[in-house]
């Protein structure tokens, strides 16, 4: 077999099972992509971006350059390349939360999604192009309480109120990016963001069929173009050393689509629309982001890094269809990375040629409840596993972390995620010499 035909079936075979496993599990877990009462505010829950190579190291990559891997956290790391290679990334994550809040009430649940899928390949001598998709914002929780009155109980029945939410925003982006100056690299953007999110607040009754449920819900369907942009510096420090600076910017966008607010009437036999309203020319505020990164490495030996995020969200206007008491906040986070490879090139050993990586974060979210930020902080560990060549490889990250707290009446929640991502690199335009 061919060694093309080889790499194309590995490739589709991985691709179909991540899609097939995602179309079941979202049909178990009512097509959640995230389980987090933190998502009932603004946009959802803002998706942590980068592929496994970058989470297990607490999720930099702003100034961060290697040839093994695709880092689309900065659009111009992507000329870190062999001049000939294009590179295939594509993975899926699995989420579990426990979340506990001040009454003793505890709750966990898991999800499975497709993270993301990328492609890069080189233009012309020290340039290349990026395409992908990959996941922004999720909306996903549950919440169900009984009524307890027995006057209202002996009246109508048993009566449960359910509040809950389902759907995503996704990004869709192609950029390119070049060397100049021979220690600079600049890249840009298009990202495109589609999605569809919906809350519902329902009130049941389970018992009674002579009184009518009542469903209400917000519906809201977008679409917006954005873009980004990148820079970093790189130099080599010594025989095998290197330093890299790195700056991004993700510019603000409105996300405009249709909002549709309802309220309708359930019985068993039929459902009546009380009330129905809609606007398409709604308008949905994503701030501006900007990022800074370092990292400094030993050639296949090591590499330490760090990146800081800032994305003020005070003056959106997402506040306007989330529950009173919630407030958007300006989020940062600070993230800190290390990897270690004991010995690249081991012909006996396979595990010394393994890819071992740790990491931190702290972030401040965009979650303000009565004053209170909400806060998160967790630790990441991962690694690469070669396949077939050296920069084929299979990557995991395992993030460990905890977000809010018991006070001021807000939620405890501990989340452990585990991201799977898959490294293709292949050489393009080389003629065989013996057939």
């Amino acid at each position: 077999m061919q060694k093309s035909n080889f790499i194309k079936r590995i490739v589709y075979s991985v691709v179909i099972c991540l899609f097939c496993s995602n179309i079941m599990v979202a049909q178990e877990t009512d097509a959640m992509s995230t389980y987090t009462p933190y998502s009932l505010y603004g946009l959802g829950e803002i998706e942590k971006q980068g592929t496994a190579f970058n989470k297990s190291m607490g999720g930099i990559g702003v100034g961060v350059r290697d040839n093994r891997f695709i880092n689309y956290l900065n659009p111009a790391s992507i000329t870190a390349r062999d001049t000939l290679a294009f590179m295939l990334d594509f993975g899926a994550a699995s989420k579990n939360f426990y979340n506990k809040d001040t009454k003793g009430v505890s709750s966990a649940y898991n999800t499975f999604t497709v993270q993301n899928f990328i492609f890069t390949a080189p233009i012309y001598k020290k340039s290349a192009i990026i395409v992908g998709v990959s996941p922004y914002s999720n909306i996903g929780y549950k919440f169900r309480s009984v009524e307890r009155d027995p006057d209202l109980i002996l009246n109508y029945g048993d009566i449960a109120y359910e509040k809950y939410g389902i759907g995503s925003i996704n990004q869709v982006f192609f950029g390119a990016a070049m060397d100049f100056f021979k220690h600079f690299s600049v890249g840009a953007e298009l990202v495109y963001y589609f999605g569809n999110l919906e809350r519902h607040s329902d009130v049941v009754y389970t018992t009674n069929g002579t009184v009518s449920s009542v469903e209400n819900g917000w519906d809201y369907s977008v679409g917006a173009l954005g873009g980004r942009v990148g820079l970093q510096y790189f130099t080599k420090l010594g025989k095998d050393k290197e330093l890299t600076l790195g700056a991004a910017y993700r510019f603000g966008v409105d996300l405009k689509g249709e909002l549709t607010r309802y309220s309708h009437s359930v019985t068993d036999s039929q459902i009546d629309t009380v009330y129905t309203s809609t606007n398409d020319k709604y308008i949905q505020r994503i701030p501006g982001e900007l990022s800074f990164g370092a990292s400094f490495k030993k050639r296949d030996k090591w590499m330490v890094g760090v990146d800081y995020t800032r994305q003020d969200w005070t003056n959106s206007n997402l506040a306007e269809i989330s529950d009173v008491g919630y407030k958007p906040a300006a989020a940062s986070s600070i993230r800190v990375g290390f990897e270690y490879i004991p010995n690249k090139y081991d012909i006996r050993y396979y595990l010394k040629r393994v890819t071992y990586r740790i990491g931190a974060y702290y972030d401040k979210t965009n979650v303000s409840m009565y004053g209170n930020q909400v806060g998160a902080a967790g630790i990441t560990i991962g690694s690469s596993f070669p396949i077939y060549r050296l920069y084929n490889a299979l990557n995991w990250s395992l993030d460990l972390g905890q977000r809010g707290s018991l006070k001021n009446g807000m939620v405890k929640e501990f989340y452990f995620q585990v991201h799977i991502n898959v490294s293709l690199h292949d050489i393009w335009f080389v003629k065989k010499k013996y057939q």
